[in-house]
């Protein structure tokens, strides 16, 4: 019993682990039309800290030196401001709340023109019992397009192992089945002779009765 409440109290734990935010690095490079998000995390101090939070986008485009405002998601409304993302640009990030952590956002279709500099500029107004705070937080990505994916060496001999390792599963499985096949045949053959020779036995058996009750008649 003791065992099990232990289990239950490392599963808590690790939900509880699983429900914190996480500022994790936006990828950088996306594929030529293809689906591309653009990560951009802010997590608060305290989660327990209330808060309501908007999110502007901004975009300059490689070979440009001015920004230009692209998006402004302010829950519930979401406004693409730029024709060059109108039906292209989703919003990723954090749903059916004001408080924002997760400003994420996903380009469909990408096409050179959204090669660039990315800014995320997070807008956050801390509610406390005696005052309101209010914190600004800005966000970098710089992203490149490439005609096709590059995959990393990492990530192929990730894949290679897992392939061999299938392959090693498959075969010891295999082998496994042979084995308890052979080894139930083999009982199987075992078993025959001595039914055989109970039959025989039985029915020398019966035999000798019979010919005594015959010899009483």
């Amino acid at each position: 019993m003791e065992a099990w409440w232990t289990f239950l109290l490392c599963l808590m734990t690790v939900s509880s682990c699983w429900a914190g935010c996480v500022e994790v690095e936006s990828e950088t490079e996306a594929v030529l039309g293809h689906e591309f998000k653009i990560r951009c995390i802010s997590c608060k101090k305290r989660g327990e800290t209330k808060a309501v939070t908007f999110v502007e986008w901004f975009f300059k485009e490689r070979g440009l030196e001015e920004f230009d405002k692209i998006f402004i998601y302010n829950y519930p409304e979401e406004l693409v401001v730029d024709e060059r993302f109108t039906g292209r640009l989703l919003w990723n990030g954090s749903k059916h709340t004001e408080d924002l952590q997760d400003m994420s956002i996903v380009i469909s279709n990408v096409s050179y023109s959204h090669y660039g500099e990315y800014l995320c500029k997070v807008n956050r107004t801390l509610t406390f019992d005696n005052h309101d705070y209010n914190t600004n937080v800005t966000k970098r990505v710089q992203i490149t397009v490439v005609p096709k994916e590059n995959r990393d060496i990492a990530s192929i001999v990730s894949e290679i192992m897992m392939y061999v390792l299938i392959v090693v599963l498959t075969i010891w499985l295999v082998a496994e089945m042979i084995y308890c096949y052979r080894k139930i045949a083999a009982a199987g053959e075992e078993a025959v002779p001595e039914n055989a020779s109970d039959y025989l036995a039985i029915t020398s058996e019966t035999k000798d009765n019979c010919l005594g009750v015959q010899a009483q008649e």
